[in-house]
């Protein structure tokens, strides 16, 4: 397969920061226009910071003035630590902001994964943060292909506890971020998701968060077909506090960027950890082996939420 972070006539541009607030441990320096470039020269795709991975940043490590609904770590932070998984890292950027957020003395732990290829450069920006804030304790980097099972495996063996080596301790979220564009890597994107959220206990407690910029609906809208048959989900809303003290109302985050732009909140259908995924990636995009039968089918959630946020804007 070819290089997909070096795409034919690849000409992308470094991205603008849009922090609401002063990032930590040097985020600046790390990923400003010149060292995205440089990234991008010795990385391609995976170099550059893009657009959805912002308002994820802002969702993360919110300021004072926002509210969102659902929070981030409030529920997951009073049933004990938090155990982060990043897909297609990157450069690392959103992992090394929401870093200051975790607590290693309590058992937290921050996984960043993204091609193996590609682990040097998160490895790099961490090792660069952790001059200002040590992270060696807190955060990892996994190489993590898309579909590939063996990695999969590979980091779930890293978290076995206790005596029963068939239960990994789970992760409590999963973060995406501006990962549903390559049409080839919509199946397997979706099938590593599906395998990092399987627990027979925590499975459905296991929070995926998908930021995500629409780029071309013809391509992408299969993933959330699909996405929608083994996960329920829904949109982060946000509210302003006014400098008066009162609240706005309630709107999706988002809807005030360009792109249109969502954060997705997820959580796997309790009844789909007894589905069998198939193994052909058409026919796991198809919708087989969701409700347990192997025939084609597909969820509308997607079309209708966006059909509501088409609503908004008028």
């Amino acid at each position: 397969m070819a290089n997909l972070n070096f795409p034919k006539n690849l000409d992308i541009q470094p991205s603008t920061f849009s922090f609401t607030k002063d990032p930590p441990n040097g985020l600046y320096s790390l990923y400003g226009h010149e060292s995205q470039k440089q990234a991008i020269e010795q990385y391609g795709i995976a170099g550059r910071v893009w657009e959805a991975a912002y308002i994820l940043n802002i969702y993360l490590d919110p300021p004072r003035n926002l509210d969102f609904d659902p929070p981030f770590l409030h529920e997951a932070r009073r049933c004990g630590s938090i155990r982060i998984i990043e897909l297609g890292s990157g450069s690392g950027m959103i992992g090394i902001n929401i870093a200051s957020s975790l607590k290693p003395h309590l058992g937290d732990l921050l996984l960043l994964t993204d091609l193996p290829e590609v682990c040097p450069l998160i490895k790099s920006n961490v090792e660069e943060a952790s001059k200002d804030h040590s992270l060696s304790d807190l955060v990892h980097v996994r190489p993590l292909a898309w579909g590939n099972t063996e990695h999969v495996d590979r980091i779930k063996s890293d978290l076995i506890h206790g005596q029963k080596p068939y239960i990994f301790a789970p992760f409590t979220h999963i973060l995406c971020s501006d990962l549903i564009y390559f049409p080839e890597l919509l199946a397997p994107l979706l099938r590593t998701i599906i395998e990092l959220s399987f627990h027979p206990i925590a499975g459905p407690k296991i929070q995926v968060l998908i930021s995500y910029k629409i780029r071309s609906l013809l391509k992408e809208s299969p993933f959330w077909g699909a996405f929608g048959l083994w996960f329920i989900y829904e949109p982060v809303l946000v509210r302003e506090k006014l400098s008066d003290g009162s609240l706005s109302s309630w709107q999706r985050y988002g809807s005030a960027f360009e792109g249109p732009m969502f954060i997705f909140a997820a959580r796997r259908r309790p009844e789909s950890l007894k589905w069998i995924i198939p193994s052909d990636d058409r026919d796991l995009l198809s919708g087989f082996g969701a409700y347990g039968t192997m025939c084609p089918k597909s969820d509308d959630t997607f079309e209708t939420l966006l059909l509501m946020s088409l609503d908004d804007t008028e």
